[in-house]
């Protein structure tokens, strides 16, 4: 027992060893599990390892357990040796980055050192090298420059050589590659080889179009050029026409192909005049044209002289004030040279292969020169207001006749871009408004203003317009005509915006006048004043609609015309955009409510008229008057006749002072009033015998409702309430009581009927004829009947 209880004794202290940190830390490092579970069952299955089951190797444990011990000694001695061992070794490492560094710096200094010494040696090894390649350049340069020297006088010796041959095609030719060769210097430095081959092409170019435009006046003197009057019959052959033919068309083509270096030369001229010139001014065409062709040219150079010989200088010919003298003989000499140029210069040129009509040619030559007359006599009229305006009317009626008759291309620009500078546009505006205030000045103070000049020709007088407004809208159109074909959307904005101006101007002079007549509205100006609101306000809604005004329209919305769309919102000019709108809307708002209140003025006066003349009428004994059953025997009431006689008057004064359509509202407008009128102040200010009811009827059915039945079929639904009102009261008395019922009923029971979709009191009355009264209405109207029991 004893040896047993010291083995288990030895087995718990072999446990105890085992649970030691080391161990932990051992195992752990063999990647085993250091809880405490799993070290009881690692240090189990290592005693049944080494002891087994025999109780007999117990006396091994102690040996077990000193070598343990001596192994976890060492494993102590191993930590603490590596522990102190660390930090030698990063000192170590230090050391070594450290001296790595110093030899690190030694190698860069010896580096800078031989590279210094490399730098001084080869210096000037590498400037002797730039020296020498500098001046290699320099002699390569040199040799080009000789060389295209050389070219160019090889190319001057050439079209010598050929002018010396009459070889013409060839000289043109290498006149041709020296203009390439001009082209291709054109980026270079060499300036003084650039005038030299410059100078030289012109030149050369010169003689050859000297010589070939001398020869082509040899021949166009033969072919009797330049016509400057009407030819009095078709070209006639002359004897050697074949010869002169060829001529014609062997010097066209020879100039046609100088055309190249012509354009070159040209190029080079102008751009050397705008870069030491001022800008070009703004009335210039906005889009470039090519240059003319050269026989254009020399065929333009007799009708330019005569030109500058008639219309400059001291001629009497050249006159400020007779624009048309010149502007009328360069369309004549484009008329008549029409015909030369169609059938000798045109067949040349398809020949030749070009797509340049000769006519329209020749009219650009000529309006080069009209365009620089027009330009210098402009600025000299600026301070004369009538000779300007003289001179604009004159340009106008030449670009027209130069577009219509002449069928000049519109891309091509005319006249018009000159009256588009800025101090020429200005003052043609201001000119155009003084010219239009004086004219309304005068047609306004006119004797015959208020009276219509087509009076006696109904036909043409539906508007009935007075003559001051059809000579203000005559006005109005011919400025549109005038600024109708300026090339140019923002000066046509412009004119219309002068144009609302002018009709502003011209509504507030006619408010002036008709506040001056308001005191007696039934007179005939007036009535004319009427008719020239409507007629202006019709004219301004038609221009609403038409092509042009729309147009413009898009134009001003486009490009934000501050003097057409200002004060307009976004959504008005969505509208205008759209087309929904119209330019001229805020003018039309004031003259239709202009025409409104003349209108309602006009009625409100009649209608006093009427009213007082109709005072008898309702003071008539409607309730004393006696039954009649044969409307046969019936006539008017005498009371109502002043009224009726008043009306019909009334209606036929105003059917022949206003418009048709002014007349059509005047008439149902007064038939309102007068329905309105007999409703309140006769039927239910009185009450009715069956007589009085009878009468009733028969004056307006059978006399109001007839004055109004020249101007539309059913007058009577124009007096609804007249009518319906007759309606009631000429009904029977039982039919009367049994309506009265039913409407009492109805007003009782009115909830009841509220959901009905047609309540029985509405139907009875629609069978009747009855629609615009309400129940209410008539239960009044058969309160007014005398014979109605209860009363």
């Amino acid at each position: 027992m004893a040896a047993g209880t010291e083995a288990e004794l030895q087995v718990s202290k072999l446990t105890d060893h085992f649970s030691h940190s080391v161990y932990t830390t051992s195992l752990d490092s063999e990647s085993f599990s250091t809880d405490a579970e799993g070290l009881h069952d690692y240090v189990v299955k290592f005693l049944e390892k080494k002891v087994g089951s025999d109780l007999k190797s117990l006396k091994n444990v102690g040996e077990l357990l000193e070598k343990l011990r001596e192994e976890n000694n060492v494993l102590e001695r191993q930590v603490l040796n590596v522990s102190s061992s660390v930090p030698p070794k990063v000192s170590a490492a230090l050391s070594t980055a450290a001296d790595a560094r110093c030899s690190m710096e030694d190698l860069l200094q010896r580096e800078r050192f031989i590279s210094n010494m490399l730098n001084q040696g080869a210096q000037p090894w590498m400037d002797n090298l730039g020296q020498m390649l500098n001046e290699v350049d320099t002699i390569g340069r040199h040799m080009k420059y000789l060389r295209c020297l050389q070219r160019i006088e090889e190319l001057s010796a050439a079209v010598q050589q050929c002018l010396m041959t009459s070889s013409v095609w060839e000289a043109i030719r290498t006149v041709d590659t020296m203009a390439v060769l001009d082209t291709g210097l054109n980026q270079s430095g060499c300036f003084h080889l650039q005038d030299f081959l410059q100078e030289t092409l012109h030149f050369w170019h010169k003689i050859i179009k000297d010589r070939l435009a001398s020869d082509f006046e040899k021949v166009l003197t033969q072919l009797q050029w330049p016509i400057v009057s009407p030819p009095t019959q078709s070209l006639t052959p002359t004897a050697n026409h074949q010869e002169i033919n060829s001529q014609l068309e062997l010097l066209v083509t020879q100039l046609l192909a100088l055309q190249t270096s012509d354009d070159h030369l040209s190029q080079r001229a102008l751009a050397s005049c705008v870069t030491s010139t001022q800008p070009v001014s703004s009335a210039a065409p906005q889009h470039k044209v090519p240059p003319l062709c050269l026989p254009i040219q020399i065929m333009l150079l007799p009708l330019s002289r005569r030109f500058r010989y008639h219309f400059y200088g001291n001629r009497q010919t050249n006159s400020l004030g007779k624009p048309e003298w010149y502007l009328t003989q360069v369309l004549m000499w484009m008329s008549n040279s029409s015909t030369f140029m169609e059938e000798k210069i045109q067949p040349i040129l398809e020949r030749a292969g070009t797509t340049i009509s000769a006519r329209v040619e020749l009219c650009r030559g000529l309006l080069s020169l009209v365009q620089e007359k027009v330009a210098s006599d402009a600025s000299r009229l600026l301070y004369d207001d009538m000779l300007f305006c003289h001179l604009v009317e004159e340009v106008l009626q030449f670009e027209k006749e130069l577009r219509s008759n002449l069928s000049y291309p519109a891309v091509l620009p005319g006249l018009l871009h000159l009256l588009l500078e800025d101090a020429i546009l200005q003052k043609w505006l201001t000119v155009e408004k003084k010219m239009a205030v004086e004219k309304m000045d005068s047609m306004l103070s006119a004797e015959g203003a208020w009276s219509s000049q087509y009076k006696d020709i109904s036909d043409m007088d539906e508007l009935k317009a007075p003559d001051c407004a059809e000579t203000f809208m005559t006005l109005l159109q011919v400025i549109t005509e005038r600024y109708r074909a300026l090339p140019c959307p923002s000066a046509q904005l412009k004119f219309l915006g002068l144009q609302r101006e002018l009709v502003d101007d011209f509504r507030i002079r006619l408010t002036q006048v008709m506040k001056e007549e308001s005191r007696c509205p039934l007179g005939a100006r007036y009535c004319a004043i009427l008719n020239a609101v409507n007629y202006i306000y019709t004219i301004l809604g038609d221009w609403g609609d038409n092509v042009f005004f729309l147009q413009l329209q898009q134009s001003a919305v486009s490009l934000g015309e501050e003097m057409v769309l200002g004060g307009l919102g976004v959504m008005d000019v969505g509208r205008l955009a759209s087309l929904e709108g119209s330019l001229f809307e805020g003018l039309l708002a004031l003259l239709d409510r202009l025409k409104g209140d003349m209108m309602g003025r006009l009625l409100e006066w009649t209608m006093r008229e009427i009213s007082e003349k109709a005072k008898p009428y309702c003071q008539d004994r409607w309730l004393s008057l006696p039954s009649q059953y044969d409307q046969s025997t019936m006539s008017l009431s005498s009371s109502a006749c002043p009224m009726m006689l008043c009306v019909r008057d009334r209606l036929l004064n105003l059917c022949q002072v206003l418009s048709l359509s002014l007349f059509q509202l005047a008439w149902q407008g007064l038939a309102e009033r007068l329905d309105n009128f007999l409703y309140q102040d006769v039927i239910l200010s009185n009450h009715f015998s069956d007589g009085g009811a009878a009468q009733l009827q028969f004056d307006m059915t059978r006399n109001l409702f007839p004055l109004f039945g020249h101007y539309c079929k059913r007058p009577e639904n124009f007096f609804k309430h007249v009518k319906e009102a007759c309606i009631i009261l000429s009904l029977n008395v039982g039919s009367a009581i049994l309506l009265r019922n039913l409407l009492k009923e109805s007003e009782e029971e009115m909830r009841y009927w509220a959901g009905a979709r047609d309540p029985p009191p509405q139907s009875a009355l629609h069978e009747l004829g009855v629609y615009c009264l309400a129940s209410c209405d008539v239960l009044i109207l058969l309160n007014l009947r005398a014979c109605m029991p209860g009363q």
